[in-house]
């Protein structure tokens, strides 16, 4: 479609702007500022000028201040909530993205947007254009006709005149006599009292017209097959004034002076320099990207931001100056270049290779860098076919590997564990040391939930600059190619800019991290001595019985056969299980079960935290689902995947764990996920004891005990708590004790698991709503266990209460050692949002010194086993556990100092309990 051929399209950007606040999920910069509704929106946007590429095209938006339907009744939109703060702030940087995308905008006082929208739709119409409205107002339908068409972009539905009909049972010319008859909630249109939905559309059905039809016949309505039809006459004609005021309320003008040609809304350029000004403000990293990919303009430095959102980092201020990458294919280059290195006070560098798991991966060439903009990329595997002579890979790494092994050579790495592993298993293996600076950690350390922290995420962010990115140059999907299969003239940029970037990424982030030197402590002593442990770790591997493994696989499968036997037979039929829409019908049709939650879409909700809830009310068949859920669970993501992921060379399976993930500090795992094993069941159980120990060997479990419980003692400095731990008394029997008004001896197994539950409860911010749930009393009963929790613990609520306060005014906590969480939600209008992140505050530092306790603890434990010399090795960190293969004459011996070592790696004013367990599996030892 070209010229006047393409259809008009109107966006009813008011509609959007607030479906968009309220149906997608809450998103804000890195400094607190909502965001979420402008991405919604310029998404839709985005989406239609892709539909629409060559149509005029107009958003609209309501005006400030009042309309002429004010003047007509006081009371109209008198109902409705002043916008939302999380809303309000958005409004002007939408506008100014619209507005930079080239598209019309339109504000126009006096009038809503609807009656812009109808007067251009008719404008349009009455030229024999045809015309789109994209809106979710269903007030809208009263345009439609057949030039006149409506899109609900959010929900994807589209209603022509017959599609009206199907929606609301009456056609286009009767939406409005229909909205004046049962009025409406929202725009606080009165309508007629006592007449709904189903009265309307069978008065305006059943008489065969609108409102004049209807009044002028009054004495046929008895007749009509509605509910309380005998008394509604009366009723209408009572309220006569009210419908038509409502009708006219209802009506869309078609008649703004607005001059305006229809031709003339046809979309201009976008202006990219203020989008990209814009995109950096608001954080669209994605669409920055994008702009910057296509361009490679810098992100300009803002002198205070356009909405009080932050500026982006300072521009690449290498932008436009010619970088220095070499592709390094003579010796005489390779020896220029180890001197280089040799003289360097710093190194970057970086391995290319076959694969993202590094056990498994083969090294395909290394680059380096020492100055910013200049690196070099030296190849030692590529066999496409052509390819140059490439210097020989075994004397390259003959030849660096005095300088990676040299403690006192500082290096810096991105996600350095990764190079360090690929290195180790080279065919020439290097041990790497000295690596002193990681940007990963660095930016994690800095701020971790400010950005993600892969180097695409940190150059755009830190230095304004856009990277090559490996589908650049490798392409995407299945036909993706690997390292080795790129030529050079491409992978030698790609390549060397990652070294460089490297670097220039410490440069500036260092600069940052030595501005705060409790978080540069946090990096030197935490998290840069536990990159080579954790790479030891991963190196090393867990030995796992395979065929045990396959006995559980089939025993699940035979499990949820009988599952899904169980399911049918309670409801009647067969149907498919993992299907969301067949289980709705079974529940809630056929079942009759109460809808507990609804998805966006309006459907009644499947989820399994309502199958949870349906289970906890006693309905059979949630019960029987939630079953079938968790033991499929556990076959697909271990017992069926566990032996697929063990690597043919080692025989072991070789997790992966993450630094810079969680936000409190905590390691996490992939591949698989050993933190997600249950532990409190039998078949989670049975997974564990399909990691087992070589012979000769026994597996020893060391696990500290209540650690967060005995770090909320020492910051709250409670004179109760701190008396339990250092007496070693049963924390949960004396809280019971405590609480429940009953001598410790007295304490019974119930009383000490609620107790149990309201000590952890409070530490994760858990309501009095959420203890009555868990420990089966109701709201008023278990407010009272908390206020007499803290009448007894007041060092507790004043923790609390003192944490608030600082969050507030700092927008972070800290941990025990300096680490920061940054709460960008801490001063949020949104209650819901505000009390999430107060939550946050006070567990936050809990979680993050118990995960910064354990990190100090593995360093101090891989320090002792490497000066022992003993034959014990880690190959486990699961939570607060460590898991270790020891040779069985060296058990006792090593659980002794393993429980030193971890006692002995914070000192809190009461003891930190390290519990040991040694078996032939993990379930054993634990």
């Amino acid at each position: 479609m070209t010229g006047r051929t393409a259809p008009l399209v109107l966006v009813d950007g008011s509609s959007y702007l607030y479906r968009a606040f309220h149906a997608l999920p809450p998103l804000t910069t890195s400094k607190g500022l909502p965001t979420g509704a402008v991405k919604g929106v310029l998404n839709m946007l985005k989406s239609l000028r892709k539909q629409y590429p060559d149509s005029p095209f107009a958003v609209v938006f309501d005006a400030k201040g009042g309309t002429f339907r004010d003047e007509l009744y006081a009371e109209y939109k008198a109902n409705r909530p002043s916008m939302p703060d999380e809303l309000r702030v958005q409004v002007e940087p939408l506008h100014a993205s619209v507005r930079a995308l080239g598209l019309p905008l339109l504000c126009v006082e006096g009038v809503e947007a609807d009656d812009v929208i109808g007067t251009l739709a008719r404008q349009g119409a009455g030229e024999g254009r045809d015309v789109v409205i994209s809106t979710g107002d269903k007030d809208m339908a009263q345009l439609v006709c057949p030039h006149v068409t409506l899109v609900n972009t959010m929900t994807g539905s589209v209603y022509d005149v017959d599609g009206v009909k199907e929606k609301f049972g009456v056609g286009p010319e009767l939406i409005i006599d229909y909205l004046a008859l049962m009025g409406d909630k929202v725009d606080n249109i009165p309508g007629v009292p006592g007449v709904g939905e189903k009265t309307a559309l069978g008065l305006l059905v059943g008489l065969g017209g609108g409102l004049d039809v209807l009044y002028a016949n009054l004495d046929k309505v008895p007749e009509l097959p509605i509910r309380g039809a005998k008394t509604l006459p009366a009723k209408l004609a009572e309220h006569r004034e009210m419908a038509y005021l409502s009708y006219e309320l209802a009506t869309i003008k078609l008649d703004v002076p607005l001059n305006i040609e229809i031709d003339a809304l046809q979309p201009g350029e976008p202006d990219r320099a203020a989008l990209l000004e814009l995109y950096a403000e608001l954080e669209f990293k994605s669409w920055l990207d994008e702009l910057q990919r296509q361009d490679k303009q810098p992100v300009a430095q803002a002198e205070g931001g356009l909405f009080a959102a932050p500026a982006a980092e300072a521009a690449d201020e290498a932008a436009g100056v010619e970088t220095n990458y070499q592709i390094v294919l003579e010796q005489a280059q390779f020896d220029a270049w180890l001197d280089k290195l040799a003289g360097a006070e710093l190194i970057a560098f970086d391995s290319e290779t076959t694969s993202l798991d590094a056990q498994q991966a083969q090294l395909v060439g290394l680059s380096f860098a020492v100055s910013a903009q200049e690196a070099a990329y030296i190849p030692l595997a590529h066999s496409y076919m052509g390819v140059p002579a490439q210097l020989d890979r075994d004397a390259v790494l003959q030849a660096l590997k005095p300088i990676l092994e040299d403690p006192a050579k500082a290096k810096v790495g991105q996600h350095a564990k990764y190079d360090i592993n690929v290195l180790a298993n080279a065919s020439t293996p290097i041990q790497v040391q000295g690596v002193a600076f990681d940007t990963m950690l660095e930016s994690y350390v800095l701020d971790a939930t400010a950005t993600r922290h892969d180097m695409d995420s940190l150059a755009l962010k830190y230095l304004g600059h856009s990277t090559t990115r490996f589908e650049d140059i490798a392409g995407k999907g299945a036909k993706q190619l690997t390292f080795d299969q790129i030529a050079l003239e491409q992978a030698g940029p790609y390549a060397a800019e990652d070294a460089d970037i490297t670097l220039r990424l410490h440069q500036c982030l260092w600069a940052k991290l030595e501005a705060e030197p409790s978080l540069a402590k946090v990096l030197r002593e935490i998290e840069m001595p536990l990159v080579p442990v954790l790479a030891r770790i991963e190196r090393q591997g867990a030995l796992v019985d395979a065929k045990l493994l396959g006995q559980h696989s089939q025993e699940l499968g035979d499990k949820l056969v009988e599952l899904e036997r169980q399911a049918f037979a309670i409801a009647g039929e067969e149907f498919n299980l993992a299907s969301p829409k067949q289980l709705g019908v079974i529940l809630y049709e056929k079942l009759g079960l109460p809808i507990l939650s609804k998805t966006a879409k309006g459907q009644p909700s499947t989820a399994e935290a309502v199958l949870a809830e349906l289970a906890e009310q006693d309905f059979e068949l949630p019960k029987v689902l939630m079953q079938y859920r968790s033991l499929s669970k556990l076959k697909s993501t271990y017992t069926d995947r566990l032996p697929e992921q063990i690597n043919p060379r080692t025989g072991r399976i070789h997790t992966s764990y993450h630094q810079a993930v969680a936000a409190t500090g905590r390691l996490s795992s992939s591949d698989p996920n050993l933190q997600n094993i249950p532990i409190r069941t039998a078949e989670g159980r049975r997974i564990r004891q399909a990691f087992v120990a070589p012979q000769g060997y026994k597996l020893l479990a060391a696990d500290y005990s209540q650690i967060e419980l005995r770090i909320m003692a020492h910051l709250a400095k409670d004179a109760g708590l701190l008396d339990a731990f250092r007496h070693d008394r049963d924390v949960h029997r004396a809280t019971a004790a405590e609480v429940f008004g009953v001598a410790l001896d007295e304490v019974t197994t119930d009383q000490r698991r609620s107790a149990k539950a309201i000590n952890f409860g409070l530490i994760y911010g858990m309501s009095a709503f959420g203890l009555a749930k868990q420990i089966g009393v109701d709201r008023k009963q278990s407010q009272a266990y908390i206020d007499r929790y803290f009448a007894r613990y007041p060092g507790v609520l004043a923790y609390m209460e003192r944490t608030r306060e600082q969050a507030a005014q700092q927008g972070y906590v800290e941990t025990l050692f300096g680490r920061r969480l940054y709460l960008p939600e801490i001063h949020a209008k949104n209650p819901a949002l505000r009390k999430g992140a107060e939550r946050t505050a006070i567990n936050a530092p809990m979680q993050g010194t118990a995960a910064d306790i354990m990190k100090r603890a593995m360093v101090a434990v891989d320090t002792w086993l490497g000066e022992s010399g003993l034959d014990a090795r880690v190959i486990l960190q699961v939570h607060d556990e460590l898991v270790l293969e020891v040779r069985e004459d060296l058990v006792e011996q090593v659980g002794e100092r393993i429980k030193a070592l971890m006692g002995g790696a914070a000192q809190l004013e009461v003891p930190l309990l390290v519990e040991v367990g040694v078996g032939d599996n993990w379930d054993e030892a634990h």
